[in-house]
């Protein structure tokens, strides 16, 4: 059971219709994956921005310019 097998594989023959079937099953499953990122990444993104933004504002105020 413990033998090592190494496997190399040659040519992969799929017809050219299942090819796009797969393909446009690969960019449907895309879609929800990005609104996904999309929802994460823009709240982390608008934190850092008010947060740099407070910041900023600190340094431009009047009595923070010694």
């Amino acid at each position: 059971m413990d033998e090592q097998r190494n496997v190399t594989v040659n040519d992969i023959d799929i017809p050219f219709g299942r090819m796009v079937v797969i393909l446009l099953k690969l960019m449907l499953a895309a879609i929800p994956a990005a609104l996904l990122f999309y929802c994460i990444m823009i709240p982390i993104f608008l934190l850092v921005g008010l947060g740099l933004g407070g910041c900023a504002a600190l340094c431009s105020l009047p009595f923070a310019a010694h």
